[in-house]
């Protein structure tokens, strides 16, 4: 964790921007996976690790923001529990470690929050994902569960996304030791890979490489030869000549910081020229919306940028047709780019998303569309010095939409639904690093991770 000063100075200026009540932070428990004893890897809750940088189960936190005090909640280890799993570090020691004054046992947690409720005290908490967490609260605060995302605290929401939204020194050197060793799989497999093998094959190497670092996997990694299903997580196809390997992994920190990468190689030794010429459509794309990336620009705009640059990429192939910019405003674009160009990360891949997309993407200045595509945007907002996030451009061949959309005649004016059929077997391709907005540009995070054809094709061989 980081120095406890770091933490002390996070929950200070939650109290300030509070201004009064008591905001109450929930970390995680253990969850199990098919009977009690069997357990997921612990995650703690990125909100409660961000405030306290504690990564143990079973504990919470109140800051009393008129008092100016902050109570850890948890529980000694007891002799059984030193048996199972060695000593224990005492509830004083962890609030020591992260500058709370106070302790107290969990059970005393509730009696704290009844009596907040009897004088009238304002109770700010965030909205709970976890099934424990949302018991709890409703056993606690009396709140139902179908209201309890609505009766989250919309203040604490919005202070928590005002702060954590912009990457100290400390977390941007973080964010880059994750990003480097998502490097280092991306490489591992670019290397290994070869007509025969599995998908599964390629994914246990590319964990190997996280779990040798002693870090865990940042999200489900998908590693296919269907590029063109976005969120594909099994692997259980066999890698054949000719086809794409799109690899979208990332490596998670000690500390919670994740990486987010994505590359797509030619299980071949070489791109074929079909496929090269959408790649090169795909990285031309990335490497621009890097460049507009600056502080001030709405990400909006930068995503627009990018479907443009797709439109007219696709339109020198003969693939799409007409004017790109009218194209691009009707959405169809979105037939082969149906997902937004990226997302905040942090603790979180999608940063803060449990907090809820349009808190931590979007204003009041800035609303959702509803249009197909352009709806996926996580990320509109002006971007400002700090914001750490991803770029994330993507082609892809769905035969399905393709279908849909040809039998619907939908945007015939501007796709050449006759020469698609020559890449309904063609898959996807997506290429994605990270970046840091600073006060005067962007800067991408980590060590060159090999993307342009002659690189990828290097490693081929």
């Amino acid at each position: 964790m980081f120095d406890r000063s770091v933490y002390v100075g996070r929950r200070q200026r939650l109290a300030r921007d509070l201004d009064s009540g008591i905001a109450l932070l929930l970390g995680n428990d253990y969850s199990s996976r098919n009977y009690p004893a069997n357990v997921y890897r612990f995650r703690q809750d990125s909100n409660f690790l961000y405030f306290t940088g504690l990564n143990r189960p079973q504990l919470a936190a109140i800051i009393d923001i008129d008092a100016g005090t902050t109570t850890l909640f948890g529980d000694d280890a007891g002799i059984e529990d030193v048996v199972w799993s060695g000593p224990q570090p005492t509830l004083a020691s962890l609030a020591g470690q992260s500058g709370i004054e106070q302790v107290s046992p969990f059970s005393g947690l509730p009696d704290i929050l009844s009596a907040a409720r009897k004088s009238g005290r304002k109770i700010h908490f965030l909205p709970p994902y976890r099934a424990e967490n949302k018991i709890m609260l409703h056993h606690w605060l009396g709140i139902p569960f179908p209201e309890m995302k609505q009766q989250a605290s919309v203040a604490m929401i919005q202070a928590v996304v005002a702060q954590a939204a912009h990457k100290s020194a400390e977390e941007v050197a973080e964010i880059e030791k994750a990003v480097n060793v998502s490097g280092q799989m991306h490489v591992a497999v670019m290397k290994a890979a070869r007509p025969g093998q599995t998908e599964a094959q390629m994914m246990a190497l590319a964990e190997s490489i996280a779990k040798a670092a002693n870090y865990d996997l940042a999200y489900g990694a998908i590693v296919t030869i269907n590029g063109q299903t976005l969120h594909n997580e099994s692997y259980h196809n066999t890698l054949k000549e000719g086809q794409l390997l799109l690899m979208d992994m990332g490596a998670e920190t000690e500390m919670g910081y994740a990486g987010d990468i994505t590359r797509t190689l030619p299980v071949s030794s070489r791109f074929t020229p079909q496929q090269r010429d959408i790649y090169q459509i795909v990285l031309e794309t990335e490497v621009g919306a890097i460049q507009a990336s600056n502080p001030g620009v709405p990400y909006k705009d930068v995503h627009l940028g990018a479907a443009l640059r797709i439109a007219e990429g696709l339109k020198s192939l003969g693939l799409m047709q007409g004017n790109v910019q009218d194209a691009v405003e009707a959405g169809a674009h979105a037939l082969f780019f149906p997902h937004g160009l990226g997302h905040m990360m942090g603790l979180d891949v999608h940063d803060m998303e449990d907090l809820g997309e349009d808190y931590v993407g979007y204003s009041d200045a800035v609303k959702r569309s509803t249009q197909f595509g352009l709806a996926y945007l996580r990320l509109a907002r002006p971007l400002e010095p700090g914001f750490v996030l991803t770029v994330e451009p993507g082609i892809y061949f769905i035969p399905e939409l393709i279908k849909l959309w040809g039998d619907e005649g939908k945007h015939k004016a501007f796709i050449n639904y006759e020469k698609l059929a020559g890449y309904l077997n063609f898959g996807g391709i997506r290429v994605e690093d990270n970046i840091l907005i600073t006060k005067d540009g962007h800067q991408v995070l980590g060590d060159p991770i090999p993307k342009t054809v002659e690189e990828v094709e290097n490693l081929r061989n």
